[in-house]
């Protein structure tokens, strides 16, 4: 070969490689077009920052900068989110991750904060002065927003106001449903219920330390609100069966989705449909009074004071699950507890109360929630168990009626070996129950093929796991619980199909019962045992209609009832 003839085919070569080279360079270094903004939201644990990239209108890309979420826990939030924008290109309908809606809901936050500062409008600087109005509602919980729709529609002008960065409160972590008895729906799917039967339920649930007429009257309207809510969007269309509970009747989304994003979110689309003016990040720190009378609230917006008048006050600010120092006034035992509520709930209304003689009840009740994840706050719903789980110590052996109250699981839990236990299922609850499938995205499952491979993952005895499913699945198919009482309706299906799951889980502190004495018209009370005039609460905030403990899915019922009857009640006060 020529040396003429090597060089061209040696330059052939080389400029053949430079243009890979060079090609490889562009694809490897290749980045978005566009601008870049950045947005914060408020996410479970703190605020969460996120930076797009935003060309010719669209999102391009978006980046995670910084957040205090659990980690691992919050991943597929974090990154499932992203992922939509990319997509789709669009910070509407995005989509909240189940398990973790609270991180979902900071993201959206964020990206909907981003995208208008792309557009020219900042979010940040919002600024409220002096003003009047009929009626306030504190907290933009469940109870807040029903209470403002209700409020509304019948004519009055309302603000509610709101001290985090998103609605919802912890009505945005209900999973398992909404108690209702006579309903609609149950007659629809062939389920035999009671008014009478749901009263007695909940009074033998609460111990008998209930307040009978508060429970009555939520039992009396509790068919009622599960056509309202139903006829503003809500999807209440399939109902299971919860601890303490004689018979199905928590009403929850088809497939047994979890009931308190889909409750949120069609409460706050219904109220933004009517123009409601709900302000987020705008914490009330005080009711003012004026002849002795409450007649609006301080509140306190981007490091400034404001005062909203009112003829009336509702407060559905929450409970006080995640204020520490007050679990431990009221309840020393629970002194290092975790928490399944949000940061919010600290039971500020308590001091707000005070100058007007403002009683309380029950203060010492406090529930714990059995089936928490350790160190996550993450709670897995007790719908699981209704469906057909059981819980196992480290022993592999069943301890309890899955089905029993809160209280006596929890309290039989912490019993066991290491004080927490394991909730164990097959594919066949899988499949009944979408709201395991956030579970499922969380990471938090220990999958295997039979209960032996399960035992031996979890580190339990083998032989015994697979005795406790055998004899399980034989007391399921006979319809009676000779061990622990669980009865056939509590059994709607054996653990046969593999894989097989569990979770380990224990009791944190979940719900507060006491609370802001009412009557049955949501009046606040005073020490004298009369209604504090224009002073209305809802919710958690208050105590008396669970008493000592709490049976899962009364609370949803609880803040939606009672919040129609505090807006009702307000209305009436006003004249209006």
């Amino acid at each position: 070969m020529s040396f003429k003839h090597f060089n061209r085919i040696a330059t052939g070569v080389f400029i053949g490689l430079a243009v890979c080279a060079l090609a490889a360079i562009v694809t490897c270094t290749k980045k978005p077009s566009g601008e870049t903004f950045t947005g914060t939201g408020d996410g479970r644990n703190g605020k969460i920052e996120i930076s797009i990239t935003v060309s010719n209108g669209k999102i391009v890309d978006g980046k995670v900068l910084s957040h205090s979420e659990t980690p691992g826990l919050s991943d597929p939030a974090l990154t499932g989110i992203i992922e939509q924008i990319k997509k789709t290109g669009s910070a509407d309908n995005i989509d909240t991750v189940s398990g973790a809606t609270l991180t979902s809901n900071g993201m959206i936050q964020a990206i909907k904060n981003a995208y208008d500062a792309s557009q020219g409008q900042n979010n940040s600087t919002a600024s409220y002065s002096d003003t009047e109005c009929d009626i306030v509602i504190i907290g933009a919980g469940g109870a807040g927003l029903t209470a403002a729709n209700e409020a509304h529609s019948k004519g009055a002008k309302v603000i509610v106001l709101e001290k985090m960065g998103v609605v919802g409160g912890n009505t945005n972590s209900a999973t398992g449903g909404l108690n209702a008895s006579e309903t609609s729906v149950q007659k629809k799917l062939g389920i035999t219920d009671s008014n009478e039967q749901y009263f007695q339920d909940t009074m033998k649930g609460g111990h008998n330390k209930n307040d009978p007429d508060l429970v009555r009257t939520m039992v009396d309207n509790s068919a009622a609100i599960v056509d309202w809510l139903i006829s503003i969007g809500a999807d209440l269309s399939d109902v299971g069966i919860n601890g303490g509970s004689t018979n199905p009747r928590s009403h929850r989304p088809a497939g047994g989705a979890p009931v308190g994003t889909m409750l949120i979110k069609a409460l706050d689309e219904a109220d933004a449909n009517l123009g409601i003016d709900i302000r987020k990040n705008n914490k009330v720190v005080d009711i003012i009074a004026e002849n002795g009378k409450p007649a609006g609230v301080k509140v306190e917006a981007e490091g400034a004071a404001y005062i909203i008048k009112a003829k009336a006050i509702i407060i559905a600010s929450g409970g006080y699950g995640a204020n520490p120092d007050l679990i431990v006034k009221y309840v020393p035992r629970l002194e290092g507890f975790g928490t399944t509520n949000h940061k919010g709930a600290t039971g500020d209304a308590f001091a707000w109360i005070e100058k007007f003689n403002g009683a309380f009840v029950d203060l010492d009740q406090i529930q714990t929630h059995p089936t928490v994840v350790p160190g996550s706050g993450i709670m897995i719903t007790e719908s699981v168990r209704g469906n057909g789980a059981i819980v196992v110590n480290r022993e592999g052996k069943r301890f309890e009626n899955e089905m029993e109250t809160r209280d006596v699981m929890s309290n039989a839990i912490l019993k066991q070996t290491g004080k927490t236990a394991y909730l164990v299922f097959d594919q066949s609850v899988r499949e009944s129950l979408k709201a395991i499938e956030g579970y499922v995205k969380q990471g938090l499952l220990t999958q295997a093929d039979t209960p032996a491979a399960l035992a031996k993952a979890l580190g339990i005895p083998e032989d015994a796991l697979e005795k406790t499913v055998s004899d399980y699945n034989g007391y399921q198919i006979a319809g009676k619980d000779p061990e622990f009482g669980r009865n056939n309706k509590q059994m709607p299906r054996g653990l046969v199909k593999a894989p097989y799951y569990a979770v380990e889980i224990g009791p944190a502190v979940h719900h507060t019962m006491g609370g802001i004495k009412i009557n049955t018209k949501a009046e606040v009370q005073n020490t004298s045992g009369s209604s504090i005039p224009g002073l209305f609460a809802a919710g958690e905030v208050t105590g008396g209609v669970h008493g000592a403990n709490r049976l899962g899915g009364n609370a949803v019922a609880d803040i939606c009832i009672y919040g129609k009857i505090a807006a009702d009640s307000a209305l009436e006060y006003i004249g209006k």
